[in-house]
């Protein structure tokens, strides 16, 4: 990564590295010579002050004691300070030098005492001596000295040569580059290597962050540690599980103000349909129970066969309200989910048969033949009572609908999980535009026929209802002599442990027949 903290991190120590180096470069370079001649002369004036104090108030005897010690320690003073001394008595002989006659260094620096210097720069003069840094023509070599006078009146000379200091300060400078190009290079891996420390924990904030922004929780941090970085981590975590448990909150509160809102526009919706279609199907018996109430009332035909017919019209319009109010408090139950579906194991082929048997009357009314095929009891798992209305309302409706040859077929089929209850009537196929409508609410195809029976439209609304709270499949299927209605229930059973069950209830059903 370009801006990767890694990078940045070696570069910008590299980069501190080079300055510092630089730096002790230049100031090695430019002021280490300043330092060292201020250090040296305070060396020489410190070597004046003691052989002044030492020599230069009496005549010296070379032959005491003291003497010897002053050669001592002026020899200890020369060897630490790298000095040269000469001192030259008031006759102009040598008294002392550290330098021996034979080496040219004493020549040069005699006659400097008594000839003057070439080529000398004056750092600091009094009364007492001059310091001078100066160059020696015959060795080419620059010296800082002091000379002057004792206060016995001997001539002296002190001097050290610069050419050390300025070698030391060009080899300190090389080996500071060796040192400072080692150092980058070795110090750059290092930092490298060691700043993944850092990093890598910072790369798994940046992707649990990144995961968080996606909405994914489950990733955590786990690279731990006491630092910055890991109480970071931790609080990374932490938040993660307050923002899931929030989210978690608002989506539930989200949804459950959907469905309040679905709940509410579909109570709406139902209030606006349950009002047109009530008003629009008790609007017909009202008016007739009205007409022939006040026909009664007025006395239009005193005959008692009359009155007994308006009578029974009105108590037949009446009966028909009462029959839709209930099957609307039925629906109203079934669509709102206030009906709790109970589900338990009943035989679904002694139920259709108690059904047939309850409708016999009916089915003579209506001169119709009924045909009851099963190949024997069939156990399935649904609420008794509700599947019961299905049955029925199949049943009644090919009643009042069967044709032709007036014939009704019944069928339970018993295939693999599911039974599939079929009731087929001969009649007039319904149109397949109306098929998709037919469990509409008070939708009817022969409306002049339903009116005859006192349908309201009502019946196959509430089996759509109640198969829809089993979650079960039903439909309807045209065929060229009638209609068949069908609906599926749960069959799931182990016919050998319920065997002896079964038979039991074969026998009740075969009994309850041949009553």
């Amino acid at each position: 990564m370009r801006y990767s903290i890694r990078r940045q991190m070696t570069i910008v120590f590299i980069g501190l590295l080079a300055f510092i180096l630089g730096a002790i470069f230049i100031v090695n370079a430019v002021f280490l010579e300043r330092y060292y001649i201020s250090n040296k002369t305070d060396d020489l004036v410190e070597t004046y002050q003691y052989l002044n104090n030492a020599i230069g108030g009496q005549e010296p005897d070379e032959d005491t004691s003291e003497y010897s010690t002053i050669l001592k320690k002026m020899g200890a003073m020369t060897e630490r300070m790298n000095l040269d001394i000469i001192i030259i008595d008031r006759n102009g002989n040598p008294f002392l030098a550290t330098i021996k006659n034979e080496d040219p260094r004493f020549f040069s620096s005699f006659r400097s005492l008594y000839y003057g210097e070439k080529d000398s720069t004056v750092i600091e003069s009094n009364d007492n001596y001059e310091i001078t840094s100066t160059t020696d023509e015959q060795n080419n070599t620059t010296y800082l000295r002091i000379k002057g006078l004792f206060s016995n009146g001997y001539a002296f000379m002190i001097q050290s040569p610069l050419e050390s200091i300025r070698e030391s300060a060009a080899i300190a400078n090389q080996f500071l580059i060796y040192l400072g190009v080692f150092g980058m290079v070795v110090g750059g891996i290092l930092v490298w290597l060691f700043s993944r420390r850092i990093t890598k924990p910072i790369m798994e904030l940046t992707e649990l962050s990144e995961s968080m922004a996606n909405l994914n929780f489950d990733a955590k941090y786990t690279s731990g540690g006491k630092n910055e970085i890991g109480i970071l981590g931790e609080n990374f975590n932490k938040m993660a599980l307050e923002l899931e448990r929030t989210i978690s909150e608002l989506k539930s509160a989200n949804n459950q103000l959907k469905k309040d809102i679905e709940q509410k526009e579909k109570i709406e919706d139902m209030r606006n349909e349950f009002l047109g279609n009530v008003s629009h199907e008790l609007k017909t018996p009202l008016a007739l129970i009205q007409g022939y109430a006040e026909g009664l009332k007025e006395g239009v035909n005193d005959d008692p066969e009359s009155r007994e017919f308006y009578c029974d019209v009105i108590m037949d319009e009446a009966g028909k309200m009462n029959q839709m109010v209930k099957n609307l408090l039925t629906l109203n139950q079934l669509e709102f989910g206030d009906d709790e579906v109970e589900f338990e194991r009943f035989d679904i082929v002694g139920l259709v048969q108690g059904v047939i048997a309850s409708c016999d009357i009916l089915i003579r009314q209506a001169e119709a033949k009924v045909d009851f095929i099963a190949d024997g009891p069939v156990f399935v798992w649904a609420d008794e009572f509700k599947t019961e209305q299905v049955v029925r309302n199949y049943l009644t409706n090919a009643i009042h609908h069967v044709e032709n040859e007036k014939r009704i077929e019944v069928r339970v089929i018993h295939c693999g999980d599911k039974a599939r209850i079929t009731v087929f009537n001969s009649g007039k196929p319904i149109p397949e535009e109306d098929v998709p409508k037919l469990w509409d609410k008070f939708y009817k195809v022969d409306k002049a026929h339903t009116r005859e029976y006192g349908g309201n439209g009502i019946g196959l609304s509430i089996v759509k209802a109640i198969m829809d709270s089993f979650h079960e499949a039903y439909g309807v299927k045209n065929f060229d002599n009638g209609v068949a209605f069908w609906f599926e229930l749960d069959a799931k059973t182990e016919r050998k442990e319920l065997k002896a069950q079964e038979n039991t209830v074969m026998e009740q059903n075969n009994s309850t027949l041949a009553q």
